[in-house]
């Protein structure tokens, strides 16, 4: 029996990709990859109903490295997606060897995105990946040059299927026949195809260069302001936010919470940030908070770990800041009011 390794990252073209060679009788494993960016929930859940094992595979470093200089450059935003995919492949290579799978398999379509699946994209991931010829796309497998495992008669070539473009009707009535009902939308699951997360992201790698995953999580969440000392400054926005910031900050990370007023947390990551980003942190945090009606208001700060307080006094919040609004790629900017 022929044995592929499915790349699944839970989406219906994964899905179908492995329900067409189990349905030739070809034994399917899964892999998903995870990174701050995208997690292994869609495709756990895919794997459960497809019933096959799933292995998971933590690619943060390797991401990182393709993130900040992408040999095949980005989508729309800050995806590196050719490049992404590339990496993917590589790793389930060696996975592949592993576990004594012949062949790779993927739910790519050919030209359902227009940079990273058209012809030249899906066979440069497979040449970079070391693969040549081993990389099977069932769903679009008619419209591509036979693979070794079709040519050595693995898998059925006829009954392979020759889907193309950005039409998700034959999907649809694919899953209809296989009786899948649930599955997400085609839309999301990596956050660098948001444009405000890419703005924050790109932001972060000028500051920081290569960025820390805790400091990837602590922009996904609240409003981002850069200080003039080029420290940037996260308020959260509502209840949810104050835990998610207190969840993910590392020690020395530095909090600010307006005092006797309900409001927002804010954190500055960086536990040597000067006075002046200390002083605009703790003017922002009664700025978006009750306290804004306030004449004047104690803000405190600790570094997160050490328990230590100290109150910072805060005169007229609602206009002890002036804020320049968020433009292009650039994060809002903070400085002090007139009257600071």
């Amino acid at each position: 029996m022929a044995k592929a390794l499915v790349l699944m990252s839970g989406g219906l073209d994964s899905i179908l990709a492995a329900k067409v060679l189990q349905e030739q009788g070809v034994e399917v494993e899964a892999v998903t990859f995870i990174t701050p960016f995208f997690t292994a929930k869609e495709a756990i859940k895919a794997s459960a109903m497809l019933n096959v094992p799933l292995h998971v595979v933590d690619i943060t470093d390797e991401h990182l490295t393709v993130l900040k200089e992408p040999k095949h450059g980005y989508g729309r935003f800050m995806n590196p997606c050719i490049d992404c995919h590339a990496l993917m492949i590589r790793r389930a290579a060696r996975l592949m060897r592993e576990i004594g799978a012949d062949f790779i398999a993927t739910g790519e379509v050919l030209g359902e995105r227009p940079k990273s699946q058209n012809r030249k994209a899906l066979d440069v991931v497979e040449h970079e990946s070391g693969l040549d010829g081993y990389v099977l796309r069932p769903l679009s497998a008619k419209r591509l040059k036979p693979t070794v495992p079709e040519r050595e008669g693995l898998v059925d070539r006829d009954r392979l299927l020759a889907i193309s473009g950005r039409s998700r009707k034959p999907q649809m009535a694919l899953a209809e026949r296989y009786g899948i009902e649930e599955y997400p939308s085609p839309a999301g699951g990596c956050i660098l195809t948001d444009p405000m997360f890419s703005v924050r992201l790109r932001n972060l790698f000028r500051i920081e260069g290569r960025p820390s995953v805790k400091d990837i999580n602590l922009i996904k969440v609240g409003r981002i302001f850069l200080s003039p000392e080029g420290v940037l400054i996260i308020v959260s926005r509502n209840e949810r936010e104050n835990e998610v910031l207190l969840e993910t900050a590392g020690e020395g990370d530095i909090f600010f919470e307006a005092e006797g007023y309900p409001g927002p947390l804010a954190v500055v990551p960086k536990s040597d940030a000067g006075e002046e980003t200390i002083y605009l942190a703790a003017a922002l945090t009664a700025k978006y908070g009750k306290a804004k009606a306030a004449g004047e208001v104690d803000v405190a700060t600790w570094v997160h770990g050490s328990g230590e307080k100290r109150l910072i006094h805060i005169v007229d919040p609602a206009n002890a800041v002036e804020v320049t609004p968020a433009q292009g790629d650039e994060l809002a900017k903070v400085a002090r009011g007139k009257n600071s």
